[in-house]
């Protein structure tokens, strides 16, 4: 696929639709169309499609985290869930699913299992950002914030530009009673174009006089 995927998408799919016509039973035709309905923003296309990839091959990770990804984008959080772990069943060390699991325990206020799942992840893919940056907020949340700084701090490692994890950074840092630099980072988090919370800017501002 080309750097320019979004202009070439019909042409992708007309490309993938042929390939599935000429061999229904080809799974990997029918994940990477599934995909491309996804990034085209046809979810129920995209849906028959990895279903269908599901069909042929039941053990498919990537086609259930991918279809998992769109049950909770479309708010079944039982569906996805139900996905994603078949995928971890199938192989435990599939470090999205773990991830996504994380998510779906965050979503539902299910704070213990977040964290045991975005670890999981990252266990198996240290180098997940999101997973880190989910961590980081969770871990604040349960009030661990040595391991929420290291978190975050692993985040923007990972992702340098990402405003998310300079925010996250600032946060953990504030908790860490490092206020300079929880300054710094958010700052920057604010140049990078992350809309900073004014309560949590003014409490800074007041620890550092």
């Amino acid at each position: 696929m080309t750097d320019n995927l979004q202009e070439d998408l019909p042409k992708v799919i007309e490309e993938l639709e042929e390939q599935v016509k000429e061999n229904p039973e080809n799974v990997v035709a029918h994940h990477h169309l599934g995909l491309v309905f996804m990034k085209d923003g046809q979810t129920d296309k995209a849906v028959k499609s990895l279903e269908r990839a599901l069909e042929i091959d039941p053990l498919s990770v990537e086609s259930l985290i991918n279809l998992g990804a769109i049950y909770f984008g479309k708010g079944d959080i039982g569906k996805a869930r139900e996905l994603n772990e078949k995928a971890v069943k199938i192989l435990p060390e599939a470090a999205q699913a773990h991830a996504n699991l994380g998510l779906i325990h965050q979503h539902q206020n299910d704070v213990d299992k977040a964290i045991e799942y975005y670890e999981k992840a990252a266990k198996h893919n240290p180098n997940l950002a999101s997973v880190w940056m989910n961590l980081t907020s969770v871990l604040t949340m349960k009030g661990e914030d040595e391991r929420a700084l290291k978190a975050a701090r692993k985040g923007v490692e990972l992702e340098p530009e990402s405003p998310l994890a300079h925010n996250n950074l600032a946060v953990a840092l504030y908790f860490g009673e490092d206020f300079k630099k929880a300054m710094e980072h958010m700052e920057k988090a604010s140049e990078l174009g992350y809309s900073v919370d004014p309560n949590f800017k003014r409490s800074l501002e007041e620890k550092l006089g």
